[in-house]
Formats: C-alpha cells, sequence, structure tokens
C-alpha cells in the first residue's frame, strides 16, 4: 500500500529546503497544500502533490484509453 503523506526526504527533495518553516514557504509558494505537524513537520497528501504535477490522473490511477474509432457512432 503506498504512503498517504509525503515522507520528510520527500517533502525536502521537492522544495530543496530543510528547515520546516522553509519547506512551508516553498510549499505556499508552489500552491501545494500542507498541514503543520504539532512537531513543526509538514504533512503534505501524496495524492495532491500527484495531481499537481501529473494532471488530473495519476500513474497509479490512470485509465488506458482506446485508440480504436468509436464505429458505432458512424
Amino acid at each position: 500500500m503506498a504512503e498517504i503523506f509525503l515522507t520528510r526526504e520527500e517533502v525536502a527533495q521537492l522544495t530543496s529546503r530543510l528547515r520546516h518553516a522553509a519547506q512551508a514557504r516553498v510549499l505556499r509558494f508552489m500552491g501545494v497544500e500542507h498541514r503543520i505537524r504539532p512537531d513543526g513537520s509538514l504533512a503534505v497528501m501524496r495524492a495532491h502533490v500527484e495531481k499537481m504535477f501529473c494532471g488530473e490522473q495519476s500513474a497509479a490511477s490512470a485509465k488506458v484509453k482506446s485508440l480504436e474509432p468509436n464505429w458505432s457512432a458512424m
């Protein structure tokens, strides 16, 4: 099962920052929704980041579309 939240390492990689306050500033600038935990670390939903960077359908949930024409419409 995939993790619901990005790991601390993934947040650091996404933001190119190590401190939580700096990471929060970068995420706000990028428009990435996040929450600050009581310990100051950030909670970032993996699905939200995938949706922002991969489009409406993430790679994990992408459906294969048929390349065949709709013959019944002719």
